[in-house]
């Protein structure tokens, strides 16, 4: 929140200076292969010495999580299930949506304002202090990673989750010399300019957060990636055991407080890291430990049903459509931005509307002439649902990979987008707070967002005839776009995207409109702060 000073000039809050001064450490991503990547990571003892937090740092009671897919809902179950076991539990994840707090949860819930302050400050000062041109001060995630560590050990969690970054051999948090378990999750294609071109690579920097003789756990991989996890596990005599989804019987009928099929996955590989967390600091008896393969405990159950994650198969319904008439405007929110991430968001989304408009389907007495594309309204006329695409990816990503697999995997679950909208992000990458916002500039590069719709027209084009209900007429007022055309336009803003489909909504009352937001984390966290405001 911006304050005003003496002569009227806006004046930062403490918050927001804290948010500059951490602006200031964003640099520029390096390729693993990069010595530098060694050498920066090598530093980070020097800076935990800085910090005193060597002895701190042995003697947190760590689970660390790596992997490509799940590592934020692994953690968010692991997290649930211990609070909910009786334990004061530490959480640091990233990527944050809305506020750098979020990154940093004690008990379940994001640090407070006032004790993040006084931890960023007493760690930021002490760096900036005895930091120098052969030690300069630490890069972003880095300086977040140490901070974290700050915050758990003054805070004397019983347990802290620690999700890795990016990759896991060189990443800030793989400073922990002895957790007491490690995890990976899913492995797939994500983040190559930086881990490797190959499963076997990328599989190779996740599995450098293996530590000599301590368990770890894995769920199904692909050979090639679990044949090196085993390689990595075996040269360190680590206990490496691969988990099965989480059968849906043992929950007693409760559902999973994360959506999504896949998240069975993560939640077996939860369960395995809690049991031997409990089990390796005497909380739990051997006896029981392998009773939980057949029966959970309630606390268990409790903790992954109660479990929950912002923006990851998230559904928000707009609270500034008029509640009065009867359509309605719904985000379905995914952070998903890998191949793998997108096939399982899709599911999520087709799965997640037909249950949302067979909701309404019971609500009305007389649905003999139901179908998944119209449902009735309570004044009993028909109405449609209009499935529509908001995307952006980093242009790291190959989108002709990405919009294809979500184009298909949306299409076998007969679902097809009336119209896919392409809009650049507003939060800035070297940036964090509130003054991360880019203008509404008609000058803003939009180059990434026509390649973007360029791929789907092809995409769309290549699929006349099975595209059932693309391209509606009854979408109007498009000249709000820079690029319209058949099946997608694109956006120089979000704010101009939400004023559009919200222009829909009051202007087409019989039609209910359901959009799914993906393809970056960044993109959901925009929408986020946007339609929360």
């Amino acid at each position: 929140m911006t304050q005003e000073g003496d002569n009227g000039s806006p004046k930062s809050s403490p918050y927001e200076e804290a948010l500059e001064a951490l602006s200031s450490l964003i640099t520029k991503r390096t390729r693993v292969g990069d010595v530098n990547m060694e050498e920066r990571f090598n530093v980070l003892f020097k800076y935990l010495k800085m910090l005193e937090l060597e002895e701190a740092i042995s003697n947190l009671k760590i689970i660390h999580v790596a992997g490509t897919k799940g590592k934020g809902s692994t953690c968010t179950f692991t997290e649930s299930i211990l609070r909910n076991c009786g334990f004061r539990t530490g959480l640091f994840t990233s990527p944050h949506l809305i506020d750098i707090r979020e990154r940093f949860r004690l008990d379940g819930v994001e640090i407070c304002e006032d004790k993040f302050l006084a931890y960023f400050w007493w760690c930021y000062d002490r760096l900036k202090e005895k930091t120098d041109d052969n030690i300069p001060m630490p890069t972003f995630f880095h300086f977040l990673a140490l901070l974290a560590f700050k915050i758990f050990a003054e805070e004397q969690v019983d347990v802290c989750i620690m999700e890795v970054g990016l990759g896991g051999k060189y990443d800030a948090t793989n400073v922990v010399q002895t957790p007491i378990v490690c995890g990976i999750t899913s492995l797939g294609y994500d983040h190559m300019e930086i881990l490797g071109n190959t499963l076997g690579e990328i599989a190779g920097e996740k599995a450098g957060i293996f530590k000599h003789r301590i368990p770890a756990f894995t769920v199904p991989q692909p050979d090639e990636a679990m044949h090196v996890l085993k390689e990595k596990a075996s040269q360190l005599n680590v206990p490496l055991q691969v988990t099965a989804p989480l059968d849906a019987k043992l929950l007693n009928g409760v559902k999973l407080g994360l959506e999504g099929e896949h998240q069975y996955v993560n939640a077996g590989l939860s369960v395995a890291l809690c049991s031997t967390w409990l089990n390796i600091n005497g909380h739990l008896e051997e006896t029981l430990l392998k009773q939980i393969q057949h029966t959970l405990p309630e606390q268990f159950i409790k903790g992954l049903a109660t479990a929950s994650l912002q923006g990851r198969a998230q559904i928000v319904h707009d609270e500034h459509v008029n509640k009065e008439i009867s359509n309605e405007l719904v985000f379905f929110l995914d952070g998903a931005h890998s191949p793998e991430s997108m096939e399982a968001c899709a599911r999520w989304f087709s799965l997640a509307i037909k249950d949302h408009n067979q909701t309404l389907f019971h609500q009305i007495p007389d649905h003999s002439n139901f179908s998944n594309e119209v449902v009735k309204t309570h004044q009993g006329e028909a109405q449609k649902s209009a499935q529509i695409l908001l995307f952006n990816c980093m242009s790291v990503r190959d989108p002709q990979v990405l919009l294809p697999h979500l184009m298909k995997a949306c299409a076998d679950h007969g679902v097809y987008f009336k119209k896919a909208l392409f809009v650049p992000g507003l939060s800035l990458y070297h940036k964090v707070g509130s003054h991360a916002l880019t203008p509404t500039d008609s000058n803003i590069d939009l180059s990434w967002q026509f390649t973007l719709q360029r791929v789907w027209e092809n995409l769309m084009q290549g699929n006349k005839g099975k595209n059932n209900g693309a391209a509606s007429d009854d979408l109007t007022g498009l000249e709000m776009s820079v690029s319209n055309c058949e099946y997608s336009a694109v956006f120089s803003s979000l704010p101009l995207v939400l004023n559009w489909l919200r222009d829909r909504v009051q202007q087409n009352q019989s039609t209910r409109f359901q959009v799914l937001v993906t393809g970056s984390i960044h993109l959901v966290g925009d929408v986020l702060k946007l339609i929360k405001k």
